[in-house]
């Protein structure tokens, strides 16, 4: 039969476990919060990395065309890139595209097999 003291000391031992768990978990939930945006400042992130892609591409192509002396070509087509820059910032934000080489990296090796003579996989 376990002694009072052991019990008490083991009683101890689980308050302050509890209390270590519990101190943990509150700073793991704030740094989660601290970790996310809001629903507003997300949406004014997403929204000013495509503006900002507009604007590059338009003020590039303005400069091409006063430069050169294209004016209005270069800043058509700059305008048309950093539109096309502008959706593709948003969809890396939004987490559709990923990273540029991230599928590379992530590829399974045995899509880097060539086929052989019968359509199978074989080492190269």
């Amino acid at each position: 039969m376990p002694r009072k003291d052991d019990e008490a000391e083991l009683q101890r031992r689980l308050e302050r476990l509890g209390d270590s768990l519990e101190a943990h978990r509150q700073a793991e939930e704030a740094a989660n919060r601290k970790g996310q945006l809001s629903g507003f400042a997300q949406a004014v992130k997403i929204a000013s990395e495509f503006v900002a892609g507009i604007i590059v591409g338009a003020a590039i192509g303005w400069g091409i065309d006063k430069a050169a002396g294209t004016s209005p070509w270069a800043l058509i087509v700059f305008l048309l890139l950093g539109f096309a820059a502008g959706v593709l910032n948003v969809l890396r934000a939004e987490g559709m595209v990923a990273e540029a080489g991230a599928r590379l990296r992530e590829a399974p090796r045995s899509e880097t097999q060539r086929p052989d003579r019968d359509g199978d996989r074989s080492a190269p």
